[in-house]
């Protein structure tokens, strides 16, 4: 009965390990000589690398490496490893029967006699590509999530600076022009002063630039039609390139329209054809294309669903390597030599594109030249809500009591010269609690200019005290920001860093809300 037993049962553990071996499908296990010749082959060597057993049994193992390894000679030194230490284990590429790759992990072990001759490998492979990929999306996500969290820190930065900044400017700029009213006709003192106004100014523009990039820039939207604009353009950027780049465009007669401001624009496309012609020093091609693009939900740039208008500026130039591309949207990164960039044009346009519900995407490649893609959403209306009217031409106004209120004294001091170089009597405070005493205390007003980023109490935050209390007197709010408060939007709002002509045509949008407000109430008084 034993005997017929250890018939019915003649697998050994030696054949019963083999059989699990060869029934498993998740990895690829199978045997070498000492040559690295296969000797046995399972179901999850043939579901991997794509071959038969009767295909590979007395190949060599090293057809299952890339040509570049194994013309490096890496199989054999992967045996010399495995036969010296006892073990080889490495990852890399593979490729299978059909010629495809896929990234593997792989361990060799070395088998020895019982008296220590190496007697053959055992070679166990594993199909890694779908978690590298998954990997390497994972960290390309946490990649630029960090990114994204560091230019937002550098905008927050830049546009506190750019505050500062601005401040710095108007009170600069405010002097020389009450200083030159005042100088006389010296030539030479007013060609240091003009020198002076001209050196802020630029300052202003970088300002400006600054601005942009931190997404606070005070922009005029208007539905702009793409095409139109760019072949408005030719003549202007014609002179700026020079002879040597060659300008083609690529533009569709119909185009959906984008709402934002048609100069920011301008200046976007002006920055990036220069930068182009910089990186073409022996000259090239400039191609400025346009085109619809229909972006999903859930899409991998992070950009709202919808309706796009991409705008691309491409050159045949020297192009970026992908450490330079990396950083070239960072504030005041440039590869220029000192005094031929300010570094801001990029980041700029980056600013604009996102201000604009858009994005910039920038392509390049060392030697095979850039393309900078603006995506913009198409426009849906023909005017955007809750837009704050222009300002019209100054007039002639009668004189008035003003409270001008302004933490930094350096504007509020100039901000008082100003009104008081206009005829008006002024009132300074240097907060909004301040000023809500000075109105609480009975004095007369008749006009506020309030500073919109004050500690304590804004200016909107001062506006809405005002408006409850006092709602006849009129705010006008100074801010070097876009942004504001969704609660706080004034009906003059006076950009910095501003003069006395911006100065009085806001004095007088002032006076004429006023004015159009009395009627109303008076008309519904008599209806």
């Amino acid at each position: 009965m034993a005997q017929e037993s250890r018939l019915e049962n003649p697998l050994t553990a030696s054949g019963r390990a083999r059989l699990l071996v060869e029934a498993i499908h998740d990895y690829a296990i199978y045997m070498l000589d000492p040559a690295g010749l296969v000797t046995s082959w399972n179901a999850g060597a043939q579901r991997i690398k794509g071959y038969a057993e009767a295909e590979v049994l007395g190949t060599s193992f090293s057809r299952f490496y890339v040509e570049e390894d194994r013309q490096s000679g890496l199989p054999a030194r992967a045996l010399a490893t495995a036969a010296r230490e006892g073990r080889f284990e490495a990852e890399g590429w593979r490729v299978r029967k059909d010629g495809s790759r896929f990234w593997a992990h792989v361990v060799i072990d070395a088998i020895r006699g019982g008296s220590g001759e190496l007697v053959r490998f055992a070679k166990v492979t594993r199909d890694l590509t779908e978690r590298r990929q998954a990997q390497r999306a994972l960290d390309q996500t946490r990649e630029a999530l960090l990114h994204a969290q560091k230019m937002e820190a550098i905008g927050q930065l830049t546009g506190g600076i750019a505050h500062d900044f601005n401040n710095l400017l108007m009170a600069i700029l405010s002097s020389h022009r009450l200083m030159r009213k005042r100088l006389g006709e010296d030539p030479r003192l007013l060609l240091l002063l003009d020198n002076a106004t001209q050196a802020a100014q630029r300052g202003v523009s970088l300002t400006q630039r600054m601005l942009a990039f931190a997404r606070r820039q005070e922009l005029k939207p208007e539905n702009v039609d793409v095409p139109t604009l760019v072949r408005g353009m030719m003549e202007l950027l014609r002179h700026a390139l020079g002879p040597a780049v060659a300008i083609e465009t690529e533009l569709p007669f119909s185009l959906d329209r984008v709402r934002l401001d048609p100069h920011q624009l301008e200046v976007a496309l002006l920055n990036l054809a220069v930068n182009a012609r910089d990186a073409m020093p022996q000259g090239g091609r400039l191609t400025i294309a346009a085109r619809l693009e229909d972006i999903g939900a859930g899409h991998r740039s992070a950009l709202s669903a919808g309706r796009y208008v991409a705008i691309s500026v491409s050159d045949t130039g020297e192009g970026m390597d992908e450490a330079t591309l990396a950083r070239a949207t960072e504030p005041f990164f440039t590869t220029k030599g000192v005094g031929k960039g300010t570094g801001l044009g990029l980041s700029m346009i980056h600013g604009l594109a996102e201000q604009s519900g858009g994005k910039l995407v920038l392509k390049s490649k060392r030697g095979a030249g850039t393309t900078a893609e603006i995506l913009l959403p198409a426009a849906t209306s023909a005017e955007a809500p809750g837009e704050i009217p222009r300002a019209e031409a100054p007039t002639e106004m009668s004189p008035k009591t003003v409270l001008a209120v302004d933490d930094d004294l350096l504007v509020l001091m100039n901000t008082s010269f100003m009104l008081e170089d206009q005829g008006h009597t002024v009132l300074t405070a240097s907060s909004g609690r301040r000023a809500l005493e000075i109105l609480q205390a009975g004095q007369r007003v008749d006009l506020v200019i309030a500073d919109q980023a004050m500690p304590g109490m804004t200016g909107s935050e001062l506006s809405r005290e005002i408006a409850a209390l006092w709602p006849d007197l009129p705010v006008i709010l100074a801010t070097g920001y876009a942004e504001l408060p969704a609660s706080a939007q004034p009906k003059v709002k006076l950009a910095k860093p501003f003069g006395p002509e911006e100065l009085a045509r806001a004095i007088g949008h002032a006076e004429r809300t006023v004015n159009a407000k009395s009627r109303d109430r008076d008309r519904a008084r008599y209806h």
